[in-house]
């Protein structure tokens, strides 16, 4: 270590002594009563001392005034330098600064808020916006008109394209002649984001006693995502008019259970439509009681 290293890291002892000095600059930016004790000294260099004054604000708790005193070569005057308030090892501090763009949560619009979209947003790409041209390899193309008029060949109609069926009516029936749509990156993240909320991972689909692919409340939609995703139309599911992954699943899907019938009491069952006698005196052929022997028994004649 060398000695300008060394007498770096020791304060300068007149630089040290100032803390008067230190503290009446303090207490001239702060505001009456918030400067607090003297913490430390610490040497910056030749010469130059940092003191650290105590802050008392409420609302800077840990932050601490910084006080920088120098003197100049051999001379004896200390003067200030600087003075600043820093935060300390356990002081107060807002969160680090996040662009917008990147605090945005799902859910932050609000009614009348605008959300502008980069131009160079990865989900987009630029739409269809050309005139009807016919592809390079059609007969109707320029380069293949100029070949059949060298050639001296026909054209026949069925190689017209109807206006029906031309490159604008078919973008604009599939949305392509917006400024721009949905790039596959785009699509991946959205199906990603959807079946993450109503997916077959999702506690629901685990439970579910089929999946939304077999479900009759499913309503299907179009385009690539139609091979994956569908609406659900159940008013009384967890994901009613949500977009759903197929493989999600409730219990409320159709054909998971029939409502069963009210029970129907048995219809009774009858032996015989007469009624049968039980004599209680025997007689002498069934050794059972008759008739008359139970009403002679009832009046007490023997």
């Amino acid at each position: 270590m060398s000695a300008a290293t060394t007498r770096s890291r020791t304060p300068d002892r007149l630089c040290a002594e100032a803390v008067d000095l230190a503290r009446a600059a303090a207490e001239e930016a702060a505001a009456p009563g918030v400067v607090g004790e003297h913490v430390s000294a610490v040497s910056e260099g030749d010469r130059v001392v940092t003191h650290f004054f105590e802050c008392k604000d409420p609302g800077y708790r840990g932050w601490r005034w910084a006080v920088t005193v120098t003197r100049a070569s051999r001379a004896k005057n200390v003067t200030l330098d600087e003075t600043v308030l820093l935060p300390g090892e356990d002081a107060l501090l807002a969160p680090e600064w996040v662009p917008w763009s990147e605090r945005l949560r799902p859910g932050d619009m609000g009614p009348g808020d605008l959300l502008p979209t980069d131009a160079e947003d990865l989900r987009l790409e630029a739409g269809w916006s050309g005139e009807d041209a016919p592809p390079p390899n059609s007969v109707v193309s320029p380069e293949m008109a100029e070949l059949v008029e060298a050639e001296d060949a026909d054209v026949t109609d069925r190689a017209v394209v109807p206006v029906r069926g031309s490159i604008t009516s078919v973008a604009e029936e599939l949305g392509m002649r917006r400024a721009r749509v949905l790039s596959r990156y785009g699509l991946h993240t959205a199906a990603d984001r959807w079946d993450e909320s109503f997916g077959a991972k999702t506690p629901m689909a685990q439970a579910a006693p089929a999946s939304c692919v077999s479900c009759g409340f499913l309503v299907a939609i179009g385009g690539s995502l139609g091979q994956a995703f569908g609406v659900c139309a159940n008013e009384f599911g967890p994901a009613d008019g949500r977009l759903v992954s197929l493989s999600y699943g409730c219990g409320g899907h159709s054909e998971a259970a029939v409502m069963p019938k009210p029970p129907r009491p048995a219809p009774p069952v009858l032996d015989s439509m007469a009624s049968d006698e039980f004599p209680l005196r025997a007689t002498p052929d069934t050794g059972s009681l008759s008739p008359t022997d139970l009403s002679e028994a009832d009046l007490g004649h023997s």
